[in-house]
């Protein structure tokens, strides 16, 4: 069982929710603290903003030990053999959360999943495998998960043509690498999505950056517009 999400309130009446998915190792409060520093909450005072946790499992990648995953890892290239079982259970939690979200009044076209690293690969294999179009996707230093059993997976494809996808990457990223993502990008084109883009930051790692976290804002600004 992980712990409790953190959470920003919506700081005015609540009319749209975030829910951003930590990297291998870390906890939702990193994050939480990361857009608090880049006052993306204050940019859209609207909106709920959620960081789950993710729960304490065994990473084969890492010796076997035991830390905060949403799912294993066996590898670092694409060629590993990926856990289809945990990425699927991951995704279906995540789903879960956007279903609350739903059912305590906010329309689907009014939540945003996001995540960085494995968290980012959650939030993109959950977009495109929920019955509804959200209202956007960010998928910072990530890479799609189980590209192979797309577009078969997609789920109401034809509606969600115009899903917001924003995915960025450092071009000198040694975990994730570059290329790992502009394969992403293609399978992402390739399967017809109209409003997706895709930003590569000069010289950073597996990691954030100033001029990527004013995008994330942005992005959230553009696509949570404040209403009611």
């Amino acid at each position: 069982m992980s712990k409790a999400p953190a959470v920003i309130p919506a700081a005015v009446k609540q009319t749209a929710s975030l829910i951003f998915l930590h990297g291998l190792g870390d906890v939702g409060t990193s994050w939480l603290e990361a857009f608090n520093m880049y006052r993306i909450s204050k940019a859209a005072p609207h909106v709920k903003f959620i960081f789950p946790n993710a729960p304490i499992q065994r990473v084969t990648l890492n010796m076997g030990m035991p830390m905060p995953t949403w799912f294993d890892i066996t590898g670092l290239d694409q060629s590993a053999k990926e856990d289809q079982e945990g990425i699927e259970k991951s995704s279906k939690l995540l789903k879960d959360l956007v279903e609350e979200e739903i059912k305590n009044g906010i329309a689907p076209e009014h939540v945003i999943v996001g995540g960085f690293s494995m968290g980012g690969a959650v939030a993109l294999h959950a977009a495109l495998t929920s019955p509804h179009t959200l209202g956007g996707v960010l998928a910072l230093s990530t890479w799609l998960p189980l590209s192979p059993t797309f577009p078969q997976a997609l789920v109401s494809g034809d509606k969600k043509m115009n899903l917001p996808i924003l995915q960025c990457h450092g071009d000198s990223d040694p975990m994730v690498q570059l290329r790992w993502a502009r394969k992403t990008e293609e399978v992402i084109k390739a399967m017809g999505f109209k409003q997706y883009t895709f930003k590569e930051y000069r010289n950073m790692g597996h990691s954030s950056c100033d001029q990527e976290m004013d995008d994330v804002s942005s992005f959230i600004v553009k696509n949570l517009p404040k209403t009611g």
